[in-house]
């Protein structure tokens, strides 16, 4: 995926985190700028015409952080063309408000979340999201299809007020934390009629 490719915007969702941004395409892919002290982190980036510009405004930029080894997006080159540092699955992040929390550690799959203890916010790569693969068509928030039989312990119980996700929307409020135990407790129940809806290229 190369940054000159046009991206039209589904969702732009501004809020006092910063924003987010989603694409609007088949899989949703979610983006974050995250604002804190006038310094600004990007999150899983997919670029789009104008965006430099609306994260000076927001702060001056302090890094790229990329939650997920596949998430290559357009890290490497928004990171470069800020002239920031491109933390790729990072295990800490001194100097910023952010915990990481390490859900996937395996050969074919690193992911990391963030957890905003400031703003109750927690922002997640791939473990769930809110488009119909996910949501087996369904609507709301649902567990990725490949961990539904084993979902990762890690994330379950958080109390998100802000829930960040990787492809779809972002959830705010009630709906947040609600949306996050949903997930989990109907990641087995719903395992059947998520593989019936998923694509052909997903149950190959």
């Amino acid at each position: 995926m190369t940054s000159c490719m046009p991206r039209k915007i589904k969702t732009l969702d501004e809020s006092a985190l910063g924003f987010s941004w989603t694409i609007d395409e088949a899989y949703e892919r979610g983006s974050h700028a995250l604002a804190d002290g006038g310094r600004v982190w990007i999150v899983d980036p997919v670029d789009f015409d104008g965006l430099d510009e609306k994260l000076r405004a927001l702060g001056e930029p302090a890094a790229v952080l990329q939650l997920l080894d596949r998430h290559d997006r357009d890290c490497a080159e928004v990171a470069e063309r800020l002239g920031v540092p491109h933390h790729n699955i990072p295990d800490e992040l001194p100097d910023s408000p952010f915990e990481v929390i390490k859900v996937i550690q395996l050969p074919v799959w690193k992911e990391r979340a963030l957890w905003w203890a400031d703003r109750q916010a927690l922002i997640v790569a791939e473990v769930v999201g809110t488009n119909s693969l996910y949501t087996a068509g369904q609507g709301g928030i649902g567990m990725h299809i490949f961990l539904r039989p084993r979902p990762p312990k890690v994330l379950r119980g958080r109390s998100p007020q802000h829930l960040l996700m990787g492809h779809g929307d972002p959830l705010h409020g009630p709906e947040a934390t609600d949306g996050l135990e949903y997930a989990y407790a109907h990641a087995r129940k719903d395992l059947i009629k998520a593989w019936r809806n998923a694509p052909a290229s997903v149950r190959d």
